[in-house]
């Protein structure tokens, strides 16, 4: 088993920190690296970051491997190299601009567009994803619950960005070529709603997979095949779709638009 969190002992009255305030600590002063580091590009690993979301695409069980190796070497499983933030901070600004051409909006929307993007559906969902996952896994799929194991928040929020990611480039990226054109997503034809949703179901599954494996590969948690579940209700889900012809692209393109109006 690989090692985990440790925190030290507690204190015998010489005013050394308490196990808690000392596990505070240690996570303060990680937080404070990682977000200091945020403003040091020559420092970042953008080669590493890049090959990382390669391999979410393909191998992401490999993605995965590389967490256990920072916990070994570096006693937490978060990253503590913001490049991978950065990069997929960048693909978020070039998708939505993109979608905002596609979508007709001017130069006003497309702003507006973008900040609702990033500051909710990016870092608002966001925040609010890992913090549930964080309490799940740390309150409910521990082996054996102790306060020398627990749950990074900033692990859950890396899982939540690996996820996101893939997410990320087929509903706003490579979706873009076919709104329109070619298969006219955004359309009341029946072929435009089955490629639309189909490639919604790719999407919000490769997240559910991900996340399954970001959590599954934690050696201290237990259960977490039930991640997995959300499988069921999103292949119903889908199947209904197509049958009311409810085109999930549509519906985001109106939403889109009546954001920024």
């Amino acid at each position: 088993m690989l090692p985990t969190t440790a925190y030290p002992p507690p204190s015998q009255g010489n005013g050394s920190l308490s196990p808690r305030d000392a596990a505070r600590h240690t996570a303060g002063a990680k937080r404070h690296k990682y977000l200091r580091r945020l403003l040091r590009f020559r420092q970042m690993d953008f080669e590493f970051a890049t090959w990382q979301m390669l391999y979410l695409f393909t191998s992401p069980q490999k993605v995965y491997r590389n967490f256990h190796y920072r916990k070994q070497t570096k006693d937490q499983w978060a990253r503590d190299d913001p490049a991978f933030l950065v990069i997929l901070s960048i693909w978020l600004c070039v998708s939505t601009i993109g979608f905002a051409i596609v979508l007709g909006m001017g130069f006003v929307e497309m702003l507006k567009l973008f900040l609702w993007v990033v500051f909710i559906d990016c870092i608002g969902v966001g925040l609010l994803i890992s913090t549930l996952m964080w309490v799940v896994a740390n309150k409910y799929l521990m082996k054996h619950p102790s306060r020398e194991y627990d749950v990074e928040w900033g692990y859950a929020f890396d899982v939540h960005l690996n996820a996101f990611y893939p997410l990320l480039v087929i509903l706003h990226f490579f979706q873009l070529f076919f709104i329109n054109h070619i298969f006219f997503i955004n359309s009341e034809w029946f072929l435009g709603c089955f490629v639309g949703n189909t490639v919604w179901l790719i999407a919000i599954g490769y997240y559910i997979y991900i996340t399954f494996l970001g959590y599954n590969a934690l050696p201290f948690l237990k259960n977490t095949a039930i991640l997995l579940y959300p499988f069921a209700p999103l292949v119903l889900l889908y199947l209904l779709s197509l049958g009311l012809g409810w085109n999930f692209t549509k519906g985001l393109c109106w939403f889109y638009k009546f954001r920024v109006q």
